[in-house]
């Protein structure tokens, strides 16, 4: 319980802090450290579940803390929360149909892909004052609904993939992109608990433990942000995702 405790206190600290769900961390950290203290390892179903309802949680105590000094986009997490969650229902509920190795490849693609997108330049994207913000709605929605799918079939709430996405692609300031991610996050995340729970994939006292240490850490994390320049946050995301995926496609092969 400890472990656990420590796992999504380490998760959710990072999930505030870099506007992520906190599964591209805790995914991870769950399947492999528990087996390296000697506890019995968790399936990646079970750790896709504990992660999905950790996510509904942590989002929201995450976007608590950036509720002040206009970072949230109302207009994109609208646009982007209600696509995202018609894919997360999609994956979630079909993902009880894949292999312990399916769910670990659909997560091993998802972070590969956004490692790359995040160790793309963005150029001026800050120069942009956040009540002059725009973005292609369309494509904003197209690209949330293909993350929710990938997202809902390994638990996350899809904010690893959402960041680069709207960093690179619609162009959206650094700190509106953190605070408005979490907010999409949490969106998602209520399709991809209600899917895991449906299918019977979750742990229920595992997730108490790492949901309880996510509202604490949290709400920490997004504080700090706030107080961290803006590049020195994309490129600590940037080695996180790529540091997972690297991992991930490890043990794959």
């Amino acid at each position: 319980m400890f472990l656990l405790f420590v796992i999504g206190f380490i998760g959710s600290f990072l999930s505030g802090m870099l506007g992520i769900g906190g599964a591209i961390v805790k995914y991870p950290m769950l399947l492999m450290i528990p087996p390296i203290f000697g506890f019995q390892a968790l399936t990646a179903h079970e750790v896709s579940g504990i992660s999905a309802l950790d996510v509904l949680f942590v989002s929201i105590a995450g976007v608590i803390g950036f509720r002040n000094g206009g970072y949230l986009n109302k207009s994109l997490i609208t646009v982007m929360g209600i696509s995202v969650l018609l894919g997360t229902f999609i994956g979630s509920f079909n993902s009880q149909f894949l292999t312990e190795q399916q769910v670990n490849i659909v997560y091993g693609i998802l972070a590969l892909i956004a490692a790359i997108m995040m160790f793309i330049p963005k150029k001026k994207i800050d120069d942009i004052p956040l009540d002059q913000v725009t973005y292609n709605k369309p494509l904003a929605a197209c690209l949330a609904f293909i993350v929710g799918i990938g997202s809902g079939i390994v638990g996350a709430g899809g904010g690893f993939l959402l960041i680069p996405i709207m960093l690179l692609i619609l162009r959206i300031p650094t700190r509106m992109t953190i605070a408005s991610s979490l907010a999409i996050t949490f969106i998602s995340s209520i399709a991809g608990s209600i899917g895991k729970l449906s299918t019977g994939q979750v742990e229920y006292l595992p997730a108490i433990v790492v949901i309880i240490a996510g509202l604490i850490a949290a709400p920490i994390g997004a504080k700090i942000s706030k107080k961290i320049n803006t590049k020195i946050l994309q490129r600590v995301l940037a080695v996180l995702i790529l540091a997972t995926a690297i991992k991930i496609w490890i043990d794959i092969l």
